[in-house]
């Protein structure tokens, strides 16, 4: 089981499991993925951010400024943004990869697979949280019947390894058919609001 951390009141959910956190802007939805990927860190567990909107110095960056250390905790970054932006060195580390763009979901994976299989096999972690930002860049670069057979693939292989997958979603930057389409690919949808700042898990699972 995988603790989801104190903003989901330290609900559980097994693991192979994936998620969807959805709302509209401003609600919260990436800092609460971040913190569930925390949560990992502080239970001996990988961390993985694929980011398709920021460069990977930005997400280590966020981190810092809210006071986590990430010293000696096991964080990779598949970094979708800065060769396609071109706004610096692509070079890649045993925990940075880079993929070419948004648009490169093969990419993707490859990068993902390296990450899973560095911290199983050069680190002995065999847990691993897997936070993707966002879903809805993917469809802005691409559409969403390739980027629903990518996710298919993708939830498949956070399941087989037995990970946790965490994916974050923009709700009002697209329509009820498309965001129906997406949840049933997920075991549960973590819903954020401007509004209500509670946030609600619905899954089979937990």
């Amino acid at each position: 089981m995988y603790n989801l951390g104190p903003k989901l009141n330290g609900q559980t959910i097994e693991a192979g499991s994936n998620l969807l956190i959805t709302g509209p802007p401003l609600s919260g939805k990436r800092q609460l993925a971040l913190n569930i990927l925390k949560q990992g860190f502080e239970d001996d567990e990988g961390g993985i951010v694929i980011s398709t909107k920021d460069s990977g110095d930005r997400i280590i960056e966020e981190y810092t400024r809210t006071g986590w250390s990430l010293d000696n905790v096991p964080l990779g970054i598949v970094d979708c943004v800065t060769k396609h932006q071109g706004i610096g060195p692509a070079n890649e580390t045993a925990t940075l990869k880079f993929a070419s763009s948004p648009h490169d979901m093969t990419g993707i994976g490859i990068k993902l697979s390296e990450l899973l299989e560095h911290f199983y096999s050069n680190q002995g972690i065999h847990r691993n949280r897997v936070m993707l930002h966002s879903l809805s860049t993917l469809i802005i670069y691409s559409n969403i019947q390739t980027v629903f057979r990518f996710l298919h693939v993708f939830t498949g292989r956070t399941q087989s390894a037995n990970a946790l997958g965490i994916f974050v979603m923009e709700s009002t930057a697209h329509d009820e058919k498309t965001m129906n389409m997406m949840a049933q690919l997920f075991d549960g949808v973590i819903e954020t609001n401007q509004e209500t700042p509670e946030v609600t898990l619905r899954t089979s699972t937990a």
